[in-house]
């Protein structure tokens, strides 16, 4: 039994909720708040209740795949409602002689110790501020800052020895000794 899936989710007062059924018995969940509006499709297998401000989940079958997508959909929704409420943010930190990043209309340029500048385009949905040696990434979609800020990261990791490269702000790069000369 799904602990998060047992749960009550309460619709705050600014955000408005809509259930539809699609031609195949989906579910289709829409939810409209101050910082903009996100939809997502779940399938038949979890029953999505929505009374009076509240939202009741309830599994259709006893398998394992309904257990697991009970407390999945719950945190799906309950993300949702906060991004439309709050929304989510990422914070990069761009440590190395000569890195960079800058945004360029709807593109990011990094200078990162390559050859050439690398550019990235920025997803719909997504704002990016760049500053001084950190990327700020933001939007009403966790998944898609989440998403976006890993991609940015996979371009350059921080390496152990000096913590040149990409990191989140709260990551703690574990730091190696190196070479030692024997005299």
């Amino acid at each position: 039994m799904s602990r998060i899936g047992k749960q009550k989710l309460i619709i705050p007062e600014k955000v408005e909720a809509r259930l539809e059924k699609t031609d195949g018995g989906h579910t289709r969940f829409s939810v409209k708040g101050p910082l903009g509006e996100l939809s997502r499709t779940f399938l038949k297998e979890i029953e999505i209740n929505l009374k009076e401000g509240e939202i009741n989940l309830l599994s259709t079958g006893d398998s394992i795949f309904n257990r697991s997508l009970w407390g999945t959909y719950a945190a799906h929704i309950k993300n949702m409602i906060e991004g439309v409420t709050k929304g989510f943010a990422k914070t990069l930190i761009i440590e190395g002689i000569g890195f960079k990043a800058d945004v360029l209309g709807s593109d990011l340029s990094m200078s990162l110790g390559f050859s050439h500048p690398l550019k990235v385009a920025i997803p719909l949905g997504i704002k990016v501020k760049s500053e001084k040696g950190s990327l700020n990434i933001s939007g009403i979609d966790k998944e898609l800052v989440g998403e976006y800020a890993a991609k940015i990261r996979s371009y350059k990791k921080p390496e152990p020895y000096k913590g040149k490269g990409i990191r989140y702000e709260t990551e703690r790069i574990l730091r190696k000794q190196g070479k030692k000369s024997v005299a």
